[in-house]
Order: C-alpha cells, then sequence, then structure tokens
C-alpha cells in the first residue's frame, strides 16, 4: 500500500487534461478589459492606480513590480509555535521546488508545473514574508501560462493550468484551460502583497483577474444565484442539466476579501451559494462529508455523483471523499478564523463529528472514503491531518493536538513532509499548519509594527 501522503490520489487539476481532450474541443475564448482599481481591504480602502490594459507580454523576464527589501527576515505576522517550523520547510520547500526563474516543479509527476502550484508559492511566501520569492513565482507565472489567441494575444488574465514537456521534447503549455482555484489563490496573494509590501500594483494586476475570474470562472443560475465553476464553461456546464461542481475549489475567506477591494461585482453571492452547497450536500452524502467532484442539476436544484451510472463517462472525475474534498476544511476554517462567519462555525460544527468519531474509535483515518463510509483506500494521508487540523482547532482542540503529535510531527524530518518529491503533501501540510490567524489584516498590522520598530 502507498506510504502516508501517497501521490495516488492527484488533485483536481490533475483530471483537466482528461477533460479538456474529451469535453473541451472547442472552448470559447472571451476577451475581458481590466478595469478600476481601488486599494485595498480590512482597515483601510483609498484608491489608487489607473486601469490595466491587455497587453502582449513575451517570456522575457519582467521587472519587479514593487522595490522591496529582500534582506527581511522570514517570519509570519504573528508569534506561533509553528514559527520555526513554518520558516525551515518553507525555505527547503523553495530549495527544492522552485526554480531561479520562479517555475514551481511538480517532483512526483514529471516535473510538470501546475497554477495551483504557482499560486500556492505565491501564498506562502507572503504569508512568511518573502518578497523576492513572491516576485518571481508570480513574474514566471504571468510570463509562462498567459492563455494567448492565434495571433500571440492575451485572452484575458487567467492562467493556463498544466505546463511541462511535450512529446516532441519542448516545454511550454501543455492545456491552457484555466483552473478557478489556482486564480483565487492568486488573486488573494496578490491582495496580501499589496498591503503587506505596499505595493499598489500588485492589487491593480489582483483587479485584472477578479474581472475575469468572475465573467469566465462564474455562471448565473436560473434561480438567481451565481456559482462557482471550477473552470471553463464550455467543460464543466455545457449542459443545461449538469453543472459540475468541486467543493474544495468555494473559498470563502477570498470572497469575502475581494468583496473589499472590488465592490463592482456581487462576490459575497458566491459565498452564499457555496454554503448552500455545502449545507445540501450534507443530505447528499451518507456521511455529510463533501465530495471531490459532484453534479448539479439547476433545473431540478437536485445533485448527483459523477461515477453513478456511466451518466458521465466523458468527465473521469469521481464523487469520493478524497484529495480533493479534504481541502474543504482549510478553506472554511479561514472564514470561521478571519471573519468568525457563523456559516463556517456552524458547517465544522455539523460535519467533522464524522471523523473525529473515527478517529476516537481507530485511531487513524483513511485517506480516501466512499459517500456512505466505505473505506476506499486503507492508507493515511498526511495531507488529510493537515487539513484537518486547522478545522479541528476551531472546533475540538484535543483532537487536533492528537493529530499534530501523533500523524503530523512523526511525518516531518529534513524539512519536509513524507518526502523531497510530495509536492501536494509539503504545500497542504504547511497551509494546515500556519496559523489561521495568519490574515490579510494580521500581515498589514505586522509590516506597520515592522516598519515602526525599523525607525
Amino acid at each position: 500500500m502507498p506510504a502516508s501522503g501517497s501521490t495516488v490520489d492527484s488533485p483536481a487539476f490533475c483530471v483537466l487534461t482528461s477533460i479538456s481532450a474529451l469535453a473541451m474541443p472547442t472552448l470559447k475564448r472571451p476577451h475581458k478589459r481590466l478595469i478600476l482599481s481601488c486599494l485595498p481591504l480590512a482597515i483601510t480602502l483609498t484608491v489608487v492606480g489607473h486601469p490595466h490594459a491587455l497587453t502582449s507580454a513575451t517570456s522575457t523576464p519582467q521587472p519587479s513590480l514593487c522595490q522591496v527589501s529582500v534582506s527581511q527576515p522570514l517570519t509570519l505576522s504573528i508569534p506561533s509555535p509553528q514559527n520555526t517550523l513554518l520558516r525551515e520547510s518553507w525555505q527547503t520547500y523553495r530549495d527544492r521546488f522552485i526554480q531561479a526563474d520562479g517555475r514551481v516543479i511538480d517532483r512526483a509527476d514529471r516535473d510538470r508545473t501546475v497554477s495551483e502550484g504557482q499560486a500556492y508559492a505565491m501564498l506562502r511566501a507572503v504569508a512568511i514574508n518573502d518578497p523576492a520569492t513572491f516576485e518571481r513565482t508570480y513574474t514566471w507565472a504571468k510570463n509562462n501560462l498567459a492563455r494567448r489567441d492565434d495571433q500571440g494575444q492575451l485572452r484575458d488574465h487567467l492562467w493556463a493550468w498544466h505546463w511541462g514537456q511535450r512529446p516532441d521534447g519542448s516545454w511550454g503549455i501543455l492545456d491552457d484551460n484555466f483552473a478557478t482555484d489556482a486564480d483565487i489563490d492568486a488573486t488573494t496573494a496578490l491582495i496580501w502583497a499589496a498591503q503587506r509590501w505596499r505595493c499598489p500594483q500588485y492589487l491593480t494586476e489582483a483587479q485584472a483577474i477578479l474581472d475575469d475570474i468572475w465573467e469566465q470562472g462564474t455562471v448565473a443560475l436560473p434561480d438567481g444565484q451565481r456559482q462557482l465553476l471550477p473552470g471553463p464553461k464550455d467543460a464543466f456546464f455545457n449542459q443545461p442539466d449538469r453543472l459540475v461542481l468541486n467543493p474544495s475549489y468555494f473559498a470563502p475567506a477570498s470572497f469575502r476579501l475581494f468583496a473589499q477591494v472590488n465592490p463592482s461585482r456581487a462576490w459575497n453571492s458566491l459565498t452564499d451559494s457555496g454554503y448552500a452547497m455545502l449545507a445540501d450536500l450534507r443530505q447528499f452524502s451518507e456521511t455529510g462529508l463533501p465530495p471531490d467532484w459532484v453534479v448539479y442539476n439547476p433545473i431540478t436544484q437536485t445533485y448527483r455523483s459523477l461515477d453513478s451510472g456511466g451518466l458521465d463517462p466523458d468527465l473521469p472525475l469521481q464523487s469520493h471523499y478524497s484529495f480533493d474534498a479534504i481541502r474543504v476544511w482549510w478553506r472554511v476554517g479561514q472564514d470561521a478564523a478571519w471573519n468568525r462567519a457563523p456559516q463556517a462555525k456552524g458547517y465544522l460544527q455539523g460535519q467533522l463529528p464524522e471523523l473525529i468519531q473515527r478517529w476516537q474509535r481507530d485511531g487513524r483515518l483513511p485517506a480516501r472514503l466512499s459517500l456512505d463510509g466505505l473505506t476506499k483506500s486503507s492508507y493515511e494521508a498526511t495531507a488529510h491531518y493537515a487539513m484537518l487540523y486547522p478545522a479541528l482547532l476551531q472546533v475540538d482542540p484535543a483532537i487536533a493536538e492528537a493529530i499534530y503529535q501523533q500523524k503530523l510531527l512523526p511525518a516531518y524530518q529534513d524539512g519536509f513532509w513524507d518526502s523531497d518529491t510530495a509536492y501536494y503533501t509539503q504545500n497542504l501540510a504547511w497551509f494546515g499548519l500556519l496559523p489561521l490567524e495568519v490574515s490579510p489584516g494580521r500581515l498589514q498590522a505586522a509590516q506597520s509594527s515592522l516598519r515602526r520598530i525599523g525607525r
């Protein structure tokens, strides 16, 4: 059996290549203009910048957007017993998985690069105060994951999800469809960075991505709700009665952040529809656990499994609780901690007992479960425990501490969780141990304190 943290189960974006080949032969490529730039968020909102127009970028490295001192110490914005571990594991990850030019390498899967990996690196860099790594990972993504038309012009500001070695041996984009979770995380990181390092240009560029996420990565349903799509509508909502959803892409804390800096869009409507989806899925699943993927019928307002009865032969996805779904705990936990959102706390309190009871009974949790509670994989996963940890801190701190001591710390050695090739595990373990109190407001306050100290 695979060891803890096995890469047998790949994250959500891994399915997009096969979807693209089967279900996206003629995707439409709408252009979107960039508008507005308004500053920032949380405590103070001020207007900055100027409209950001589409340009035809090249692969030539772009100059740094912000002049930020690279000699700043790597540190979280709040005191934490995890500070040393998170700093050390970030440094080993940076050395092992990030090239000098900023490309993040998935060493467990043909040394490819995915948009999710670039976004994760940006989130981690701003949280740990590493502006130089933030800039180079962001710049590499902009230069190499840009989605272009046949004339080489940018179609939008979303990122192609998959880059790697082609059959002819060259390297480049393998699938230029976007994955909304990566674009959401990258935009969140840009907003954090604009605050922490006082760089208005990052916010201006975040605004550009936000407009395209809204136009191409969300859809208005017949009942008036606005729903997040996992990727292009042509792939995930190409039949009126089949909307394919990934609950782990739902990022309520980010949506509330977007509503502050991009008030012309109804971002909080995505928060409402996302929590409504999670509430409905409690009844859909016998365990109440979220699935990796699920189909929603907007006409009948009902859900069904993707792997039921061969109804979706063109979508090689499954409705299990597995390596995608585990991220729901992290994302909802963020909303509970950052915003004290009653919806978030209520969801965690209602759904975590299923896993708490399994832990209390068996002292372990399988990496994958069917929605009726059957074990699909007997092995455990460090990433699973890591995503549960911050959510359990909100509901049952004693269980959280037991998981930390018994499952997370033993999996960590020499700066890596599980192994030095487990790209996905490194990221999810790091986010799981990052104190949820590290929020955009905290980052801004911490940086202000550093500036005062430095005077």
